[in-house]
């Protein structure tokens, strides 16, 4: 497809659901105050286990969406899904009717699905059974089911898809959304990713493999990526949404509109199950392809939200692949991890930091990457610490990387 038969694509509505906040406007404020949402498990008892924070999701009622009978029989990341795509929908003031369903897609990420489900019915076996399992076990549990049931309760008859590829998951749906609209299958996707996993397994399970934080006693303190203390990840939940819609079609109903999508990028590092490639071979090589794809050059980016989930193998890989990719134009760029407030959110996370890409470059203001008291040596980029700046954002990035050796670079730029 060449430059001239691609449609432009823009995003006209956000919403998300998140551990600093559940709306767009809660989101947004909660990051530019630097607020923190991360502290101890509530959401069933870590007492036994050696991680016992996360960044959970407070004060959510999924019956503000959904009929009570429907929120039931879901697991709580296609309600986080739902809930965020009917905010995004409404913040656009875009009506999905019988006239233009079939041109409206659906394109959501996630990691693992319904965990809480499966380790419920699993529970449910072996004390109970067989018999005694539940019949809505298997639609509530797998992983498309957040974009399924996202379409039944939106009424969007388009393009409809569900990208498992681990913590890259959110931004290669976002990607595929702006391909299918920029090849003209779609007039309009509703996009990002969704992810509730704080649960006992797979708590236990990034603990083993000793991916977590276990600072425990300071939990305001865990995550603290590009920082030489940090001793790993926090894990989240929640649901970033975008609509994204080709520029004709926006222009054509009044639309606002906070930005413009202009390049996707996906690479692979083939190299280890869990470990990014030493230098960073492939985030670089995501994030040229994103520029190439985008017509930008290094140094037209103001703004990069970095995939920096305050783990060693990141924060320096990422840090190096910046520096590889725009040369000393890497150390004129913000550079910041909003994972330091909302916790990681696997699957879930490319949807909320695209969402604060995006919400960066439509205000002129850059989040901050919090608890970065004492930078690792081999971290030294402008991480924009402790507070959030106001300065010109006219082009951003957002990376996200995921087990499996994914990369992933969304470019956005101010729409002119």
């Amino acid at each position: 497809m060449t430059s001239l038969e691609r449609k432009r694509v823009v995003v006209t509505g956000l919403g998300a659901v998140t551990p600093i906040g559940n709306t767009l406007q809660e989101y947004w404020y909660g990051l530019l105050s630097g607020r923190n949402g991360i502290g101890p498990i509530t959401l069933f008892d870590a007492s036994s286990h050696s991680c016992r924070i996360a960044g959970e999701v407070k004060g959510f009622d999924p019956h503000d969406y959904l009929e009570k009978k429907e929120a039931k029989r879901m697991d709580r990341f296609a309600q986080f899904a739902i809930a965020a795509s009917k905010q995004a929908i409404a913040d656009a003031s875009f009506e999905i009717n019988e006239l233009n369903a079939e041109q409206v897609g659906i394109v959501i990420g996630n990691g693992i699905g319904g965990m809480k489900v499966m380790e419920d019915q699993q529970t449910i076996y072996l004390n109970r059974g067989p018999d005694r399992c539940s019949p809505f076990m298997v639609p509530m549990m797998i992983a498309n089911m957040a974009a399924g049931l996202t379409a039944i309760h939106t009424g969007a008859k388009g393009p409809n898809s569900c990208v498992v590829t681990a913590c890259a998951a959110g931004s290669n749906a976002v990607g595929d959304a702006f391909r299918l609209i920029q090849g003209g299958y779609a007039q309009a996707m509703i996009c990002g990713g969704t992810e509730a996993a704080v649960t006992p397994l797979s708590v236990a399970g990034f603990a083993a493999a000793r991916a977590v934080s276990t600072r425990n006693d300071d939990p305001l303190h865990a995550c603290r990526p590009f920082d030489r203390d940090r001793d790993g990840f926090v894990m989240g939940e929640g649901a970033g949404i975008l609509l994204l819609e080709e520029l004709e079609h926006a222009l054509a109903r009044g639309a606002k509109i906070y930005a413009e999508m202009v390049g996707y990028a996906m690479t692979c590092d083939a190299y280890h199950m869990t470990s990014p490639v030493p230098g960073g071979a492939g985030a670089t090589r995501a994030m040229l392809l994103a520029m190439k794809d985008a017509g930008l050059s290094p140094e037209q980016v103001s703004y990069i939200n970095a995939h920096g989930t305050s783990t060693a193998a990141n924060d320096k890989t990422e840090t190096n692949a910046i520096k590889n990719a725009l040369g000393d134009h890497a150390y004129k760029v913000a550079v910041s991890s909003t994972k330091s407030m909302t916790g990681h959110l696997l699957g879930g996370s490319g949807g909320i930091e695209a969402v604060a890409t995006v919400m960066a470059l439509a205000n002129d203001k850059v989040p901050p990457t919090i608890n970065l008291e004492n930078p690792d040596p081999e971290c030294d980029l402008d991480y924009v610490p402790h507070h959030s700046r106001d300065c010109p954002v006219n082009v951003a990035l957002s990376n996200s990387f995921g087990f499996g050796g994914h990369n992933v670079t969304l470019a956005f730029k101010k729409y002119q």
